[in-house]
């Protein structure tokens, strides 16, 4: 079958499964599977691994498990053998997301899946639970089309927003299972709505949690003030040594100088993509690709200190920070975060006793973009988007397992693609995704390994 005629199957087959696509992503959406049992009951992760699960036992998937991790979550397993002398591509997506944050703040409920302006909104509709979909998408157009040309196994993790480590951890010890010619990794996403793209280059990811202690209880501040070292006051001494005067991240021993060389970002697209204040600079040197893709950023995430409401006129005893660290490639996660930890540690001021705590890592990871897996894509994209060339870009985020699958199979081709357009504000409140997008990128999936069927034979 020429291309063409294979390119209108696979789109035929992938729209008539749009609906039922739809109904599937609005079940796993419902889940509030945020890996923190102190935010939402284990049992809501346990429900989305076990739809997953059954997912893939309709699609044919004869070994499908659910893997418990060493932190205590679990990933969902499944395998579907190729037709002899296939290659095997291993399919990969997370079903766990992130907190909501204020739930009063969405639009409409974060758990249920709403379509609104031409898109479906919901927390983890696009980061990752409709990566989830989009590799169920492909497969079920192959399986229309007179079947799956490749081996595949599927792998959706339960904890890589936690950034924990578990399926990391696991796949090291069962090296074998996941061993694949060729990777895709469905969690990332396109640089805008219509343009295909693949993302050759991950920020790694250093997370600590800083404690501050300087007195043994909290005083008054206008008996004590003055003389008494506050602990936040401390805290936020330290935090603010981590930026130079133009915003750019400084931590003591880490270099930020680099320069990206691909596409680049253009700053009046970032300013929209961001939802940048009129008036509001930009933080940091160099063109924005190098800041959000070749430098390393910190950001502090969270900060424990007394609320506005309800505040007493009290110096602070104690105080904590949750601090994240973007390390790009070249910079194991590891000593990023020792980095920042002596950081902060030296810029402690009055002897304020410091604590510092890693809390997560992710290893950066950096493509390549000539192996045959990305000319496959690469056609395919071309297909799928009516002519449009594939983007290659960075991404200034973190997949800890992408390092750990590259460590495990040094020849394998991972390439990273998903449904995280700019427009799709994951993290965010009001996350949402296309489902023009998802239509197309499963159809350029779904091509994609038909051709890298060929091109792996050859």
């Amino acid at each position: 079958m020429e291309h063409s005629a294979q390119h209108a199957a696979i789109s035929a087959a992938v729209a008539a499964l749009m609906p039922q696509a739809k109904e599937e992503l609005a079940e796993l959406v419902a889940y509030r599977s945020v890996a923190d049992p102190a935010q939402f009951p284990a049992s809501e992760c346990l429900g989305a691994a076990e739809w997953i699960a059954a997912a893939l036992r309709a699609e044919g998937f004869g070994d499908v498990a659910l893997l418990e991790t060493p932190d205590g979550t679990s990933s969902v397993y499944g395998h579907l053998p190729g037709p002899a002398g296939a290659p095997t591509v291993l399919l990969y997506a997370h079903y766990d997301v992130q907190p909501p944050l204020d739930e009063a703040a969405w639009t409409t409920p974060p758990f249920q899946l709403t379509e609104r302006d031409g898109r479906w909104y919901g927390r983890g509709a696009a980061d990752c639970k409709g990566g989830v979909l989009m590799h169920l998408l492909a497969l079920r157009a192959l399986r229309a089309d007179g079947g799956v040309p490749v081996g595949v196994k599927v792998i959706v993790e339960g904890s890589e927003e936690q950034g924990t480590g578990g399926l990391e951890r696991y796949a090291e010890k069962h090296p074998d299972l996941l061993a694949a010619d060729a990777i895709v990794v469905g969690d990332t996403g396109n640089f805008r709505v219509g343009v295909p793209t693949v993302t050759a280059m991950l920020r790694g990811m250093a997370m600590v949690r800083v404690r501050v202690d300087t007195l043994a209880g909290n005083l008054h501040s206008g008996a004590f003030g003055g003389a008494a070292p506050d602990a936040l006051a401390a805290l936020i001494r330290m935090l603010d040594s981590l930026r130079a005067e133009d915003g750019s991240t400084t931590v003591d021993g880490l270099a930020a100088d680099a320069v990206w060389e691909g596409t680049q970002y253009p700053e009046e697209t970032f300013r929209a993509d961001a939802k940048v204040l009129d008036g509001v600079r930009l933080t940091g040197s160099g063109t924005v690709a190098d800041r959000v893709w070749a430098r390393p950023a910190v950001t502090v995430l969270g900060i424990d200190c007394p609320p506005v409401v309800g505040a007493t006129p009290s110096v602070q005893a104690r105080a904590e920070a949750l601090v994240s660290l973007r390390v790009p490639p070249g910079v194991a996660a590891g000593a990023a975060s020792e980095l920042l930890a002596a950081h902060l540690t030296s810029r402690a001021p009055w002897g304020a006793r410091v604590e510092v705590r890693p809390t997560g890592e992710g290893e950066a990871f950096s493509a390549d973009t000539t192996s045959p897996a990305y000319a496959s894509m690469a056609a395919a994209m071309r297909e799928a988007y009516d002519g449009a060339e594939m983007a290659v870009v960075g991404q200034g985020g973190s997949i800890p397992l992408t390092s750990t699958l590259r460590g495990l199979y040094p020849d394998a081709e991972i390439l990273l693609t998903g449904l995280s357009d700019p427009a799709a504000q994951i993290h965010a409140v009001d996350e949402s995704v296309s489902p023009a997008e998802l239509e197309r990128m499963a159809v350029a999936e779904a091509l994609f390994l038909q051709r890298y069927a060929v091109s792996a034979a050859v």
